[in-house]
């Protein structure tokens, strides 16, 4: 394995610590969700398992190697250094918000709590990732598959989770799509685009609620969860139309499918104003998408380089 020098360690702040910004003190914040019926033991117990977890690492990095600690809010600004290893402590979700800012440096994703955190990309329990950074060379390294989206102008929006291409409000999206020899107008709550890491999240969740209501009109295929999850490392990528409207000016026949390596799909926008591009959830850092630009949709060249002690751990 390369040398590092350095080691970034990217943190985010606890619901705790929300709790406390919002109410001033965590006293009082305990006291407003007690009142409201809320247990705040939850939020402590958390709190208290992420902070240990960030200290082991701490203490754990030797002396010879540099140590930065960055809050992922940051993350758009900060200028990692080529030969950095970044170790991410928290949700999955850490992972993919940091990945699109990297530029070869290799992730070591560090679950701080099994219990609540579901563990796609973040494998490695604090010992392990400690394990990682003072023995590089017991790593196992997977390149984990990125999506991206190019619009005309060469601007470049990488996601390692999903991308989200409709209105920034989330209202209706207006928009023409074209895959393959297929191409339509739609109208619809917009359109996201999986990687196998994103394919367990808003995907799921997209399928899930789908499923749920063709079961009520009884009407619902035998679907499981192996039908729409696929590894993080396969390249390609899953795209589905959330809430396609059928009308005299759109259609809804050209909804899901996906999109295989070297392949592309194009979505030109019909939106005057507030059309929008994002990925992995962080509306905030974004491509505008207004009428007449296009998109085009499609595995990255790029990859993300995460470290493991296990590779193969199941999400847990």
């Amino acid at each position: 394995m390369p040398k590092f020098d350095k080691v970034c360690l990217i943190t985010k702040k606890t619901p705790l610590d929300g709790l406390k910004a919002r109410y001033g003190a965590q006293d009082q914040a305990r006291f407003v969700l007690e009142q409201r019926g809320t247990s705040f033991a939850e939020y402590e117990r958390f709190d208290f398992v992420y902070q240990e977890a960030i200290e082991a690492i701490r203490a754990g990095i030797p002396p010879d190697i540099r140590l930065s600690i960055v809050d992922y809010q940051y993350l758009p600004t900060y200028q990692f250094d080529p030969s950095s290893l970044i170790v991410t402590v928290g949700p999955d979700g850490l992972v993919a918000n940091t990945a699109k800012y990297l530029n070869e440096q290799p992730i070591i994703a560090v679950n701080p709590d099994p219990v609540t955190i579901d563990g796609v990309l973040a494998r490695n329990e604090p010992a392990e990732a400690l394990s990682l950074i003072q023995d590089p060379d017991r790593a196992v390294e997977q390149g984990i598959v990125m999506a991206e989206a190019k619009l005309a102008d060469g601007q470049v929006l990488l996601a390692v989770n999903d991308l989200f291409i409709g209105q920034r409000t989330h209202v209706s999206a207006r928009y023409r799509i074209c895959f393959g020899e297929l191409m339509e107008n739609q109208s619809s709550s917009g359109i996201i685009v999986s990687t196998g890491a994103g394919s367990t999240g808003w995907r799921r969740s997209i399928l899930t609620g789908a499923l749920a209501v063709a079961n009520t009109a009884g009407k619902a295929p035998d679907v499981s969860f192996e039908d729409y999850a696929f590894p993080p490392t396969e390249r390609k990528l899953a795209f589905a139309v959330r809430e396609p409207f059928i009308s005299r000016a759109s259609s809804a026949t050209l909804v899901s499918g996906y999109i295989q390596d070297r392949e592309r799909l194009s979505v030109v926008s019909q939106m005057p104003q507030n059309g929008v591009i994002f990925s992995d959830g962080v509306e905030s850092d974004f491509l505008e998408f207004d009428s007449g630009a296009v998109a085009s949709i499609g595995v990255s060249g790029r990859s993300v380089r995460l470290w493991s002690m296990f590779p193969n751990r199941s999400a847990r």
